[in-house]
């Protein structure tokens, strides 16, 4: 099955109303891209702008949609996760509610039950906020 078929619920472990991802776009063994529509009613979304957070959660999301689709390509378990650390974050803008973003996220390493990613969140073709972050599966 690919990756676009699956409803993200069943791919990733946080439910309604913490949805940061719609969809999966494409996917490889490094390599995965995401999208999201942001809407007002959305935890994260403050005076009309998707805050910082929730792209951080977003990015997450997006690894955790990566791991839960290899998860479910082995008929296994979709993990749980945690965000252990955020380094060398840059936010350049926050996108505004009813635009859709798309993000990247690269596993740079995974040691020990430790997922090292770089994640970039773009809006319109634009870098809106990109970081390091550690991921913690249990």
């Amino acid at each position: 099955m690919n990756p676009q078929d699956y409803n993200i619920i069943d791919l990733i472990p946080q439910r309604p109303p913490f949805v940061m991802v719609d969809r999966i776009l494409s996917t490889n063994e490094r390599v995965t891209f995401t999208r999201f529509k942001l809407q007002a009613s959305n935890i994260f979304c403050v005076h009309g702008n998707f805050i910082e957070p929730g792209m951080i959660e977003n990015i997450a999301q997006t690894a955790a949609a990566r791991a839960g689709y290899l998860c479910k390509s082995n008929n296994e378990e979709v993990r749980l996760g945690f965000i252990g650390s955020i380094k060398n974050m840059n936010v350049y803008f926050l996108p505004e509610v009813g635009q859709e973003i798309v993000t990247e996220v690269i596993q740079e390493n995974q040691i020990m039950g430790v997922t090292i990613i770089t994640g970039k969140v773009r809006c319109n073709d634009k870098l809106a906020l990109e970081c390091e972050v550690r991921i913690f599966l249990k």
